[in-house]
């Protein structure tokens, strides 16, 4: 399945490619910095990295901003808030907010590929009410209440 997303390039990241699927079968296209000049994220530091671009992303689906594994895996770097959700009427810049999780400084540069999007279906729910819940068999039981792993 696919769905159109008109994307805009900004004047500050005309440069940069666009974002493009890097397999067939690939779930998510990259998105790339568009900094003016090289941002160094300190261990436990974080930024809001600009992209350069703005989109249409149509009504009924989201932009998912996740990580990139190899960021994560080699770097501890990954992205703050994720998934970052950017809402179907949303037009400004896509920004991707980066934690480095790391123990070594790490540097943005202009043009490093730094998240993925993934374009998803979005379904709005009905709130509704009630004076209580049915029960369950696990009830109000939170965090590690369905098992020791």
């Amino acid at each position: 399945m696919t769905v159109s997303v008109q994307i805009q390039r900004l004047a500050h990241g005309a440069d940069l490619p666009l974002p493009a699927y890097q397999s067939r079968d690939a779930a998510g296209f990259d998105l790339f910095a568009a900094v003016e000049s090289e941002i160094i994220l300190l261990p436990g530091a974080y930024a809001m990295v600009p992209t350069g671009l703005a989109m249409a992303i149509p009504r009924g689906f989201e932009g998912q901003v996740r990580p990139r594994s190899g960021l994560a895996a080699k770097h501890g770097v990954t992205v703050l808030n994720t998934p970052g959700t950017v809402d179907a009427d949303y037009r400004g810049e896509v920004k991707v907010i980066l934690i480095n999780h790391g123990i070594e400084p790490f540097p943005v540069t202009h043009g490093m590929r730094i998240a993925q999007m993934i374009i998803a279906p979005v379904l709005q729910a009905t709130l509704l009410e009630v004076a209580g819940l049915d029960e369950t068999e696990r009830g109000s039981g939170g965090f590690g209440s369905t098992g020791t792993a």
